[in-house]
This record gives structure tokens, C-alpha cells and sequence, in this order.
């Protein structure tokens, strides 16, 4: 048997494996691992994957991980997320679908100190859910906006898929996280005006809420600066070359806790919680990594990318027309398969393609992590709408899809402007003094 053939035949499995739900990490490593000991032999395969695995795991870069996860769960214990929303809701709630739109910003400003989508999508169901519930919101329109506002945290840094992206494709990580924050703030907006259309249309859908006083207004956004005041010395550390992505994963996590401390607001069990959930998300994160290191270099042995590329090159189509198929083959992925895997898997076929067609390669990461995020509440396992189901049980799962398919044409509308305008995702990095 070729290559190629045994490479396609060990993709195909770990898409069963998949199938089966067997973990991705697991997968891959096992994929990989068989696939090397096939095209090598078994010595090679196992001294390769001991020598990969001691180069990732000390690698100092990937402390980003841990630490930004550490500062995301610290502001959670902490109350810093639903501050944020609170300092919306002061602002807009009494807008038609106000309280969808505060739950927007509050996921923003929430994913600018996770990095996690599901974290986000589940901290501002519990905060959010019950209040729209209370002014009679559509369950459609509270459910899409909290399972949409979600995906956010997947886009605004610090954002696990760009430090994924960042380590299977040798790209910055700073110069990824520069390169979200715009197309992420855009997203904002793109999302408030599909709640503000919707709710124009039919206003049934977001009653408006209570209107608050200055007082009110003043005291809600105070309490929200220091969330805020975390975003700006983390993200502008990075952008005025103050900071590393590690040092301001380092700062910021330090600097979350003394704050929680300080106000009283972090109980030592809340330190605790937030210790150990870090440890375990880092834990799944590090053997995805791993895995990738050992699946990839088996699809280099197969030359199944330069097959595929070839292929794909070969197209009468022109650059435009094979970034739209390569875009076309994520949403067909993201109907089925959990976002990590999708990057792992397609990562080494794509992005040769991809950067030979001349595309710049932060600008393809940014693009990529959109799609992620439309795989994130597109059916059948859009898992942010899964999350969101388990806040509010009494809804049906149909009812979330639905209500999130006006976010989904959102998000589309991001990835044309981002085509149409590359300098959305790349003016940031280009203008940074330190590169991360």
C-alpha cells in the first residue's frame, strides 16, 4: 500500500474514532502513533513520540495556556464577568432586546479573560438566562444570544485556538492575539445589530427593560473598570511591547487574584476551584498538542497535504475560489466535528496550500477561528447550544438551533469582511512594538 493510501486510510479511522467520540487527543495519538510505527517501524514511532512530547512540554511559550485560563476561572469566582454585564444592562437594557445585547457585550468582555467558549457561553447563561426570562424574552432570541455571544470566546484574546494555531503552524502568539481583537469587537457590533433587527421586526421577541438613573449607570460601571483594567494591561502590554503573551498571562492571572483578595470578593475555596479547573482544561489542551505533534509528522511520511494541495492548486478556480472550498470544507466539519479536532486535523493540509497561494498566515488564522466558531453552535453538535440547553433544560434543543441562526449569517458576515478587508485582522499586528 502507498503512502498516500495509508494516510487516508488513517485519517478515515480517526474520523470513526471520532464518530464514536473517542476523544481527539486519543484519536490523533493514536492515529499518528500507528500510522508512523506503519510508514517507519515501531522503534522509530515510539523514540519519535518520546522526543516530541519532552520538546512540547518544555517549551516555555505554552505557560500562556495555564495562566490565561487561571485568570479567566479567577474572574469568575471572582463576580468580574457579571460586573460587566451589569455595567450593559445599566447602559442599554431598557433598548428593545437590551438584555440580549448586555448578554453580548458581558460574553465579550468576559472571552477578553477566558479565552474558552464554553466557560463563556455557561457563566452568562447563568447570569443572563433567568433576567431575559423575567422580561418575557423570546426563549429563541435569549438562548441565541447567550449560545452566540459565547463563540465569542474563541475570537477575543487571549483565545486557546489562536494559541493552538499559533503552535501547529510556528506563528506568533502575540501577533495572533493583536490580529483578534478587532475582527472580535466587529463581531460585537455585528451581533447587537442582528438582536436590534430582530427585535425591530418584532418587538414581542426583547421587551425593553427597566430604565436605570445616572446613579445606577455610574456605580454599574465602575464596578466593571476593573475588568476592564485587567484587558487593557494583559492585550495592550502585548500591543506596546511591555509584555510577552506569557508575561501578560503571568501578569494578568496575578493580578485577577490580588484583586479578588483584596475586595473580598475570591474566597479561598474559589482560589481552590479555580486552581484545579485550570490544571485539568490545561491538561486536555497539553495532550491535544501532544497528539498533534505525533499526528502531523505522520501525514508529512504519508505526503497526503502535498497530494491534497496539489489537488487543490490545480483547481481553475483561482486563489479566492480555493480559500472559499477550504472555508466550504470547515463548515461542512463544523456540522460534525468538535473545533480543536478540525484544527489538528486540517492544519498541515491547509495552511502549505493556503500560504503558497500567497495569504498571509495571521490573516488565515483569524479567518479559521471565525469558522471555529460558527462549528461552535452550527447543528447537529454545535456544543455551545448544548451548554446553553443544560442552564435552561425546559427549552428545546430546536428552539436554541433556531434562535442562533441569525448569529450564524453574523458570523458569515464577519468572514466577507474579513476577505474583502484583510487589514481588519492585520493592522494591529503590523503595528505592535514587540513581537510576542
Amino acid at each position: 500500500m502507498s503512502p498516500e493510501m495509508i494516510g487516508l486510510a488513517g485519517i478515515v479511522v480517526m474520523l470513526i474514532l471520532l464518530a464514536f467520540r473517542v476523544p481527539v487527543a486519543i484519536a490523533m495519538f493514536l492515529v499518528g502513533l500507528v500510522g508512523v510505527a506503519i510508514l517507519r517501524n515501531p522503534t522509530v514511532a515510539f523514540s519519535f513520540l518520546a522526543s516530541e512530547s519532552f520538546s512540547l512540554s518544555a517549551s516555555a511559550d505554552l505557560l500562556v495556556i495555564p495562566l490565561f485560563i487561571l485568570m479567566g476561572n479567577v474572574a469568575t469566582e471572582s463576580g468580574m464577568s457579571r460586573k460587566l454585564y451589569d455595567a450593559a444592562y445599566s447602559w442599554i437594557g431598557h433598548w428593545r432586546g437590551g438584555l440580549a445585547s448586555a448578554t453580548v457585550i458581558g460574553s465579550g468582555g468576559f472571552a477578553a479573560l477566558s479565552g474558552s467558549s464554553v466557560a463563556s457561553a455557561l457563566t452568562m447563561g447563568r447570569v443572563s438566562l433567568g433576567e431575559m426570562e423575567r422580561f418575557n424574552y423570546s426563549p429563541r432570541l435569549s438562548t441565541g444570544a447567550v449560545a452566540a455571544g459565547g463563540t465569542l470566546g474563541i475570537l477575543i484574546p487571549p483565545s486557546t485556538g489562536f494559541v493552538l494555531y499559533a503552535i501547529l503552524t510556528q506563528q506568533s502568539i502575540g501577533r495572533l492575539f493583536l490580529a483578534g481583537v478587532l475582527p472580535g469587537l466587529v463581531l460585537v457590533v455585528l451581533f447587537i445589530c442582528t438582536i436590534l433587527i430582530l427585535t425591530t421586526i418584532n418587538p414581542a421577541l426583547g421587551p425593553r427593560g427597566p430604565v436605570t438613573s445616572w446613579a445606577q449607570k455610574g456605580r454599574a460601571t465602575l464596578g466593571s473598570l476593573p475588568l476592564v483594567g485587567l484587558v487593557c494591561v494583559t492585550i495592550g502590554g502585548i500591543y506596546g511591547g511591555l509584555f510577552s503573551p506569557t508575561e501578560a498571562a503571568g501578569v494578568g492571572a496575578l493580578l485577577a487574584i490580588l484583586y479578588g483578595l483584596m475586595t473580598r470578593t475570591l474566597s479561598f475555596k474559589g482560589l481552590f476551584a479555580a486552581l484545579t479547573d485550570s490544571v485539568s482544561t490545561t491538561a486536555v489542551v497539553m495532550l491535544i498538542l501532544i497528539a498533534a505533534h505525533v499526528f502531523g509528522p505522520f501525514l508529512a511520511l504519508s505526503h497526503v497535504p502535498t497530494m491534497v494541495g496539489a489537488a487543490l492548486t490545480s483547481l481553475p478556480i483561482g486563489p479566492y475560489g480555493i480559500l472559499l472550498l477550504i472555508l466550504g470544507t470547515y463548515l461542512v466539519l463544523g456540522c460534525f466535528m468538535e473545533g480543536y479536532a478540525m484544527l489538528v486535523l486540517t492544519m498541515p493540509i491547509f495552511f502549505p496550500v493556503v500560504t503558497g497561494l500567497g495569504f498571509d498566515p495571521i490573516w488565515f488564522g483569524v479567518v479559521v477561528v471565525v469558522m471555529l466558531e460558527m462549528g461552535l453552535i452550527t447543528p447537529p453538535v454545535g456544543i455551545n447550544v448544548f451548554i446553553v440547553k443544560s442552564v435552561v433544560p425546559q427549552v428545546p434543543l430546536s428552539e436554541i438551533f433556531w434562535g442562533v441562526a441569525p448569529f450564524l449569517l453574523a458570523v458569515a458576515a464577519l468572514v466577507g469582511l474579513l476577505i474583502l478587508w484583510p487589514g481588519l485582522a492585520l493592522y494591529l499586528p503590523n503595528t505592535m512594538l514587540g513581537v510576542g
